[in-house]
């Protein structure tokens, strides 16, 4: 079965499901999303590079997961089902935390539009567990100091324009800051 998108007016309010795959065009209609950042005990965030086989943004590096709650499923939730689903984590429910609740966004990249109301959600994984990233979501990964990625946001696509924006959101929330210092 294909994974189905929530669609939503500007109030975040649903108007219906569709197809993931066939949502995403030339003129994508608003829907739900979420983005995730995945931080380790030195601070270091883990970025993944799409995999080709992505409709939207394919080889191109962002956050750590990102991905669309299903229908009247919470955000988090879809964040752990993607987690486990694009990287084999299983991170602890109560683990994840919403620190950009109302973030929106619409970008395009190769013809494809992105336009989606996405919470932004962090949090820490400290396992010995390694990753097992999976080959039709995920290209590469790599862990990244905190600031030296916030010091590589200025090279032109290096990231996808969600990360690039949510990462200088995030930077700059009190939220976000007390979360990173624990």
């Amino acid at each position: 079965m294909n994974e189905q998108v929530v669609l939503v007016n500007d109030d975040n309010i649903k108007l219906g499901l569709a197809d993931k795959f066939d949502v995403h065009t030339g003129d994508t209609q608003l829907h739900r999303g979420f983005s995730l950042f995945i931080f380790n005990s030195k601070g270091e965030l883990l970025l993944q590079k799409r995999s080709a086989n992505k409709k939207t943004w394919p080889n191109v590096w962002s956050n750590s997961v990102c991905g669309h709650p299903a229908d009247d499923e919470p955000v988090e939730a879809a964040a752990k089902r993607r987690a486990i689903f694009e990287l084999g984590l299983d991170i602890p429910l109560d683990d994840i935390k919403v620190i950009l609740s109302d973030y929106r966004y619409r970008y395009e990249h190769l013809g494809i539009v992105e336009n989606e109301i996405c919470p932004v959600m962090v949090t820490f994984y400290n396992s010995d567990e390694l990753l097992k990233p999976n080959p039709d979501e995920v290209a590469d990964y790599k862990w990244v100091a905190w600031q030296n990625f916030l010091d590589q946001l200025t090279r032109p696509n290096a990231y996808s324009e969600w990360c690039q924006e949510e990462a200088l959101m995030l930077a700059s929330s009190d939220d976000f800051n007390k979360f990173l210092i624990k």
